[in-house]
């Protein structure tokens, strides 16, 4: 895992560290310096540097790592121009920018209307993580420049505009290569990141993080939900699970759910699927390894029977709630006896989690099951009942999910491009995932493969970190074979036997 540290705990950190004996000025030395190696490696095809080299420059800090790369490209021989959007400078960056000038560097003021056509590189150099609100005035014309500029474009930190914390922006440089300094940001992976930063790297300047950081979840951490199994075992071993939803109108969503699919696909030993009695016949034809268990309904809503639920859950390890269930009341009931009653691990997904919005929070608290809840932000901002927005979640997506999770002890997988995975004290992203994958069916995909490894993983945190992880990463091998725009759930399916084979073999 890569540390993620948040725009105030990077300000914290980057003070221990100047307190600790590290100058300021050294850390932005080792900054300049660093983004110049980075560029010097960088594999894109577009990528190197390219003269002219455009630095283009605001008045913090920011500015000061720009003055250090342009002094090193010209004592390199590589023809490089500072442009200053402002005339303020912070101590070391005055200090750097006049070694710049000493060095040879040119330095001109940016005019509203001016053009960066004709330079091969430009670095960004405007605003750092610290940014807030929205860019206007110079600095607003001098990103449209850099975005017109058709140069390969360099970021130092993130990029000009877009905020550190939440990846959101009304207008910012649209980069080549990110280079994140100290450490990535939360910024750097949420909200648009992936639409305006076609690459990025993690610089090391050695700030080690003051607190406890979020942490970037890698394959290596999502193997380790897939222990090597045993030749002295059997298919209870690795976990009955019980997929519970469906409806007359939606009989694809636990159809996709349960395949030999997703469940089945990412080790699950036994498979119940719980549907409607009326639409298990629509069912039947895919259901090959696992069971068909039917559900007591009424014109296609399930009818909530306790001695069913006792009977379907009985030696089920985990459970999955609410893909395509609808809004009947059976849905609230079974809900209700599912977190009162059960012990295992249960996922709650989709109409499940619209059923649990309308019931007061308080029976999450009384629950005797370990709870995974897997909304998007719509969905997430309506088990905040009205206290916040969607808005309000995707301008600030990890603290309040994290205070959810921490106020009914749950773990919440709050989807988005990147996926904030979270019990209230850890903090897991996960940027796998593409947009081919905003399409129906995705979330019940996620739900099947969450139950599976709830099936032998009793770490809730790690089993929905590790689930969102391969549901992200099959999408992607999906979209590279298919495209962005026909692609459908299934095919993620279809990508997960070689991905878990290859965690697995790792």
């Amino acid at each position: 895992m890569i540390p993620v540290l948040s725009v105030a705990l990077m300000r914290a950190s980057d003070a221990q560290t100047i307190e600790s004996g590290t100058p300021s000025r050294e850390l932005m030395r080792r900054a300049g310096e660093g983004i110049v190696d980075a560029v010097d490696r960088s594999p894109s095809e577009r990528g190197g540097w390219r003269p002219p080299v455009a630095v283009v420059c605001g008045s913090g800090n920011n500015a000061g790592d720009g003055y250090v790369v342009a002094e090193i490209l010209c004592r390199r021989g590589i023809a490089c121009t500072v442009f200053l959007c402002s005339e303020r400078f912070s101590e070391d960056g005055a200090f750097f920018a006049d070694e710049a000038r000493a060095a040879g560097v040119p330095f001109c003021r940016w005019t509203e209307g001016g053009s960066l056509a004709g330079f091969g590189t430009v670095v960004d150099c405007l605003f750092g993580t610290g940014f807030r609100g929205e860019v206007e005035g110079v600095a607003a014309d001098a990103i449209r420049a850099i975005n017109e500029s058709g140069a390969f474009v360099v970021s130092a930190d993130i990029n000009s505009g877009l905020d550190g914390d939440t990846g959101m922006a009304a207008r910012c440089v649209e980069s080549d290569l990110t280079v994140a300094i100290g450490g990535y940001k939360p910024g750097h992976f949420l909200g648009m990141a992936k639409d305006v930063m076609r690459e990025k790297i993690n610089l090391d300047i050695g700030i080690a993080p003051k607190e406890k950081p979020y942490f970037l979840f890698e394959a290596s951490d999502a193997a380790r939900a897939f222990p090597s199994r045993k030749n002295f075992s059997n298919k209870s071993t690795y976990g009955y699970v019980a997929l519970i939803g469906g409806s007359g109108p939606y009989t694809g969503a636990i159809r996709l759910a349960a395949l030999a699919n997703a469940a089945m696909r990412s080790g699950a030993g036994v498979v119940k699927v719980a549907s409607p009695a009326s639409i298990c016949p629509q069912i039947a034809p895919s259901i090959l390894e696992a069971t068909l268990f039917p559900l007591p309904d009424r014109d296609g809503s399930v009818v909530f029977d306790e001695d069913a639920m006792r009977t379907l859950l009985g030696g089920t390890k985990a459970a999955a709630f609410g893909m395509g269930i609808g809004p009947g009341q059976g849905a609230e009931e079974i809900l209700a006896f599912l977190l009162a009653e059960y012990a295992g691990t249960l996922v709650i997904d989709a109409d499940g989690l619209n059923a649990l919005s309308r019931m007061d929070p308080a029976i999450l608290d009384r629950k005797t099951c370990r709870v995974i809840l897997t909304p998007h932000n719509m969905e997430f901002a309506r088990l905040l009942h009205a206290e916040h927005g969607a808005r309000d979640v995707i301008a600030d997506p990890i603290p309040l999910a994290k205070a959810y999770a921490a106020a009914h002890s749950v773990t919440v997988l709050l989807k988005g491009p990147t996926t904030v995975v979270t019990d209230g004290d850890d903090v897991f992203l996960i940027d796998r995932g593409c947009p081919g994958m905003a399409t129906a069916g995705s979330g019940d995909v996620l739900s099947g493969i969450l139950a599976a490894i709830c099936g032998s993983v009793d770490d809730p945190l790690l089993a929905a970190a590790a689930g969102a992880w391969v549901n992200g990463r099959a999408g992607e091998l999906a979209q590279a074979e298919y495209g962005a725009v026909s692609m459908i759930a299934s095919d993620t399916v279809a990508k997960l036997p070689a991905l878990i084979r290859g965690l697995t073999e790792e």
